[in-house]
């Protein structure tokens, strides 16, 4: 399901909307920010009722970027891209390569300010198709040397972040016999539920997918139907599927002590932040919880450190989301007003010195 958001306020330093020539798709990429850096953010392909939602969706996303890549300690500003398909609208093998072409040649529109990546939608196989119209792109398929698909690692940082906000919440870290929803079992989301069930945490999940139901039963998890899983008791609710499925009125049907997941922007609205703060709800920011993946792909880009090396500062989002958390309750802050000033505080410390 896609939840239409109003336009945000425009921040960006450019925007390029295409009608492809080869596809005849609508296309945005959007640059944010590139203040530490050349932007980095995945290329999202999905439905949305209008060309506007799939716009305000990439500045949406692109903005987030620029906070995750910030807070994440990364070298890198904030961009993304989005594919538009109409309701209903499927792709066959020709048409997906050409929109993947004609994505290519948005990319290089901006000269290298931008790198897209895989993201919800699309794939390391789509990626390699883009690299035929530019350079500037990550996360090629690992059988031409790329660093291939980035959601193990998105995964293991939620999954830290998780074990974090329940050591707030609970006392301990341990997620054996912890009720966990999971809203997603995509290809972070399924991975983030094999880890728990794996551990012996008590699962309830769902998908837009209904086809998701045997992976659930074979983690022997709960299946609720979509759009109800908010309303099963947990002791955390994790949204792993598109963003804005935190309105008020999910917020106050929550019956969980807090919430934490990889889906992007999963507030509707910022407001949320406070309200779950008001239900004694503990938010940790999306931003934050999602950056394993955006790590992994810009530190094996640059050559930064071994595998093993980039994993343990996946790894390491965990402490990030501890040291957050800890902040906001000494100042009396929400956990996103912390995390925002934390990345805040980066952006200014490289505006000032001229880092690009």
């Amino acid at each position: 399901m896609t939840h239409t958001l109003p336009l945000p306020d425009f921040t960006h330093e450019r925007v390029e909307v295409i009608t492809g020539r080869r596809s005849g798709l609508f296309i945005a990429v959007a640059l944010h920010s590139s203040v530490l850096g050349s932007a980095l953010g995945g290329a999202r392909l999905w439905t949305y009722p209008h060309w506007s939602d799939a716009l305000g969706d990439a500045l949406r996303l692109s903005a987030a970027m620029t906070l995750k890549n910030a807070a994440a300690g990364l070298d890198a500003g904030g961009g993304k891209s989005v594919i538009r398909l109409a309701p209903g609208e499927t792709l066959d093998a020709d048409r997906r390569r050409a929109a993947f072409l004609d994505l290519g040649d948005a990319v290089e529109l901006l000269g290298g300010a931008y790198r897209t990546a895989e993201d919800v939608g699309s794939t390391t196989d789509d990626m390699l198709t883009v690299s035929e119209r530019t350079a500037h792109v990550v996360g090629l398929p690992s059988a031409v040397g790329g660093s291939g698909e980035p959601a193990g690692p998105t995964s293991l940082g939620v999954y830290e972040s998780l074990k974090a906000v329940l050591e707030r919440t609970t006392g301990s870290a341990d997620t054996a016999g912890r009720r966990v929803t999971i809203s997603g079992l995509g290809q972070v989301g399924g991975r983030l539920a094999q880890r728990l069930a794996d551990d012996g945490a008590v699962l309830t999940v769902t998908d837009i997918n209904p086809a998701r139901q045997a992976f659930a039963a074979g983690l022997g998890a709960t299946w609720a139907e979509p759009g109800a899983e908010h309303l099963v008791p947990a002791d955390v609710f994790v949204p792993a599927g598109i963003g804005g499925l935190l309105t008020d009125e999910v917020i106050d049907a929550l019956d969980v002590k807090a919430v934490c997941g990889p889906a992007n922007n999963p507030l509707a609205d910022h407001s949320g932040a406070e309200r779950l703060a008001g239900r004694g709800i503990l938010y940790a920011p999306d931003f934050v919880v999602n950056a394993g993946g955006v790590i992994y792909l810009d530190l094996e880009a640059k050559r930064i450190g071994t595998t093993e090396e980039i994993m343990a500062r996946v790894a390491g989002i965990g402490d990030t989301v501890r040291r957050i958390l800890h902040d906001a309750e000494e100042r009396g802050i929400t956990p996103l007003a912390a995390a925002e000033e934390l990345a805040a505080a980066r952006l200014r410390a490289g505006a000032a010195a001229g880092v690009r």
